[in-house]
């Protein structure tokens, strides 16, 4: 039986592009011309997924989302245009259970085309979300973060200034920006270690992603660039259409950011191996956690996989609480994963890599 979806936008041309895009991907499509539609057509019928527009005339996209996932909750992708407003409202999408988004081309037609390898493996890697999954992200959230505030089995109140500075990476994608975010929120603002994030997002989306991430963290959370101190307190997100590198400042030895131009032609940028394999050059593996979360595909698998041969301790995330088990297994099933932990204890492993040696076996 075709699986089916249901095309949003209030844009005859991008509905009938869309439909074309996902016939020939053997699904069978559903179309809504405004959000008023789409809460009743989605509602009343059974959709394996719904692409939603932000911008649209009776409800927006997130009015959409909020009915649909309070109600019926459903796999949701968001294609939108780009703008400063509506990346925010994209990010409050995610926050209410949309599971991805793609950026619109600014001139429809033949740009919309353009993305059409993006459309198709973003949906093809959605439609395997299980359902049961999409009830966890969004009815288990707001009580995680809120277990997570109150841990008590680690002192936050007793970290200590480390001379010997370590590093955390972590690389996310599909489903990853409410674990990054409560990554953010839990950890205190005398957490001894810096923490550098590549999640897959498009240009300009990161800014906000690390705006939004700095006004509900004690850490200084920042988008990366170049020359940006890599230092305790201090949580840095990939830019958007730039791979994150590091370096060392030749005055004083502290490492730096670097953004890095797409020269190896990867699919994501920034790519969680670019991130993993830059810091090996420059970090010793032995100061490095590296953890992969959720997502779509194998970016970070190999990267993990060199870090963890050279001495670093490395997390991937269980398919029991990935929104997407895709980055996280591929790091498994290739050997580069030293611990296979779900969610709740990667964030307690965190916690405990910069507590006190008579705390980390808590």
């Amino acid at each position: 039986m075709k699986k089916k979806v249901l095309v949003v936008d209030d844009s005859a041309l991008v509905r009938r592009i869309l439909t074309k895009i996902l016939t020939d991907m053997g699904l069978e499509v559903d179309t809504a011309k405004d959000g008023k539609e789409a809460v009743e057509k989605a509602l009343s019928k059974d959709y394996d997924l719904i692409t939603v527009d932000i911008e649209m005339p009776h409800k927006n996209g997130i009015q959409v989302i909020k009915e649909i996932m309070d109600r019926k909750p459903t796999r949701i992708l968001v294609i939108s245009a780009y703008t400063t407003e509506d990346a925010q409202l994209t990010l409050e999408a995610l926050d209410n259970g949309a599971l991805g988004f793609i950026t619109k081309p600014s001139k429809i037609g033949t740009s919309l085309q353009q993305i059409e390898e993006e459309i198709k493996q973003k949906v093809s890697e959605i439609l395997k979300v299980p359902k049961f999954k999409i009830l966890m992200n969004r009815k288990k959230a707001s009580k995680l973060k809120e277990e997570f505030l109150n841990l008590k089995s680690i002192d936050t109140g007793s970290y200590d200034p480390k001379e010997d500075l370590k590093y955390i990476l972590i690389g996310a994608s599909t489903g990853g920006p409410r674990l990054i975010e409560t990554i953010a929120v839990t950890l205190p603002e005398n957490y001894p270690y810096p923490i550098c994030v590549v999640q897959h997002m498009p240009v300009n989306f990161t800014k906000k992603f690390a705006e939004r991430l700095n006004s509900l963290s004690k850490l200084n959370v920042v988008e990366a660039s170049n020359g940006e101190e890599v230092v305790p307190g201090k949580m840095i997100i990939g830019k958007g259409g730039w791979h994150l590198h590091f370096s060392r400042r030749s005055t004083d030895n502290t490492v730096i950011c670097k953004l890095a131009p797409n020269t190896a032609g990867r699919f994501f940028v920034p790519s969680v191996d670019e991130m993993f394999f830059s810091a090996l050059e420059v970090i010793d593996p032995k100061k490095i956690m590296a953890i992969l979360l959720t997502g779509i595909g194998d970016d970070g698998a190999d990267g993990m996989v060199a870090l963890k041969k050279a001495g670093a301790y490395t997390i991937a995330e269980s398919e029991e609480t990935a929104i997407v088990y895709g980055m996280p297994k591929e790091a498994y099933l290739r050997g580069g994963a030293t611990k296979v932990l779900p969610f709740p204890e990667i964030v307690k492993e965190i916690l405990r890599f910069g507590a006190r040696d008579e705390l980390q076996k808590v």
